[in-house]
């Protein structure tokens, strides 16, 4: 079991979910965050450096089973880039899921997914 995190921007999130929902992938969780990935860069203000605020970012986790991973990485990644892409367009992590339990019915590991 796979958990899929991606941060994308909030412009995307609509064509991201569309592209899920498509491929029948419904079990998502969306969060709004803030962050940025990329150096800051420092712009001067009243005669001080002052670094750039955080910019608003989606957050979407998908909890998978192994052979669903790189579909849902693909759509994804097709989906939240603009144009040819861009600085910004967000990240994929992949991490390993030990476990999973559906609290309704006690289901475990993939089974709950």
């Amino acid at each position: 079991m796979k958990l899929i995190t991606a941060i994308i921007q909030p412009d995307k999130l609509d064509e991201v979910n569309e592209a899920l929902i498509k491929q029948d992938i419904t079990r998502i969780t969306v969060s709004r965050v803030t962050g940025h990935g990329q150096k800051v860069e420092e712009e001067l203000y009243r005669g001080q450096e002052v670094g750039i605020d955080l910019s608003p970012k989606v957050r979407i986790d998908i909890a998978c089973n192994e052979e669903f991973v790189k579909p849902i990485c693909d759509l994804i990644m097709k989906a939240a880039r603009h144009g040819n892409g861009r600085l910004g367009d967000g990240k994929i992590f992949i991490t390993n899921l030990d476990e999973c339990i559906r609290i309704r019915t006690g289901q475990t590991g993939s089974e709950a997914i």
